[in-house]
């Protein structure tokens, strides 16, 4: 039994190293025919690291020769399948310059789109992929709003949306946790009206009169009348577009608060008049 098990391991390590010894000697040596075909063997058996090497081979021997279209999207998809997604985006982008009117043009098109969508990095990073990710994905709905690829190009359109949405929010939260009120009112105005339906409009409302409110309670007397309305605005701009917000009764309180500093305060004309 033993003997029969190092047998079978014996013949598996000769069928590999003899396997590998074929494909070195095709791809250092081989014809451009015998390239090409065992580079299409190993993509259809799915070995795609390895079909890349023979592929960029016989690339010059076949430019402009009618295989080319077929090598051209074996490429891209090999480059996706091995998660090389940089090289994946700028081959299936240039099949679909390169073959406007194939076949394949509106897969190439999703799967360009969606190799920029796979290097889109965590909302904490700098989005300039999630960008270019949705502006890929919104142009193929544009141009095949009929196609199988629509339903999850809008799906993922959403999610790489709100990353962005999630990105804006934290700044404008970071920038009112380190005191920078105006900054922040800035930042939540920007998100609240550059994504109008964005999951974080309540809670950016509430935080964008927090802001005004603390802005308007450590202003000098001169502006504090001002900002103080300026607060109060907001608040009842928050009231208005939630009406049942969580939020109410913590703004309600500083609303009071607001109101009593309002009373307290000395006319404008007199602040002037006294030099404050």
């Amino acid at each position: 039994m033993i003997k029969n098990s190092i047998k079978i391991v014996l013949l598996l390590v000769f069928v590999t190293l003899s396997s590998c010894s074929e494909y070195q000697k095709v791809l250092n040596k081989g014809s451009v025919e015998d390239r090409y075909k065992m580079a299409t063997e190993l993509y259809d058996a799915k070995k795609y690291s390895k079909t890349i090497p023979l592929f960029e081979k016989i690339t010059p021997s076949y430019r402009d020769k009618p295989q080319m279209e077929r090598i051209q999207f074996m490429v891209a998809d090999a480059h996706y399948q091995i998660k090389d997604y940089n090289l994946a985006a700028y081959y299936f982008d240039k099949f679909t310059k390169n073959y406007p009117k194939s076949s394949k043009k509106e897969e190439a098109a999703f799967y360009a789109a969606l190799s920029y969508y796979k290097q889109s990095p965590k909302y904490s990073l700098d989005q300039k992929e999630t960008t270019q990710a949705i502006e890929a994905l919104q142009n193929f709905i544009n141009t095949y709003p009929a196609s199988e690829y629509v339903v999850e190009a809008n799906k993922l359109v959403k999610e790489l949306t709100i990353k962005l949405e999630k990105k804006a929010f934290e700044i404008a939260k970071q920038y009112y946790l380190i005191e920078d009120y105006k900054a922040a009112i800035v930042a939540f105005d920007n998100l609240t009206s550059d994504y109008l339906g964005t999951i974080y409009r309540e809670e950016a409302m509430f935080l964008r009169f927090k802001a005004s409110n603390d802005l308007a309670l450590k202003s000098v007397i001169l502006k504090k009348e001002e900002r103080i309305n300026n607060a109060i605005k907001a608040h009842q701009k928050l009231k208005r577009n939630y009406p049942s917000s969580k939020y109410l009764e913590e703004a309600n309180k500083m609303l009071d608060v607001l109101n009593k500093e309002l009373e307290l305060l000395p006319k404008t004309e007199t602040l002037v008049n006294h030099g404050l």
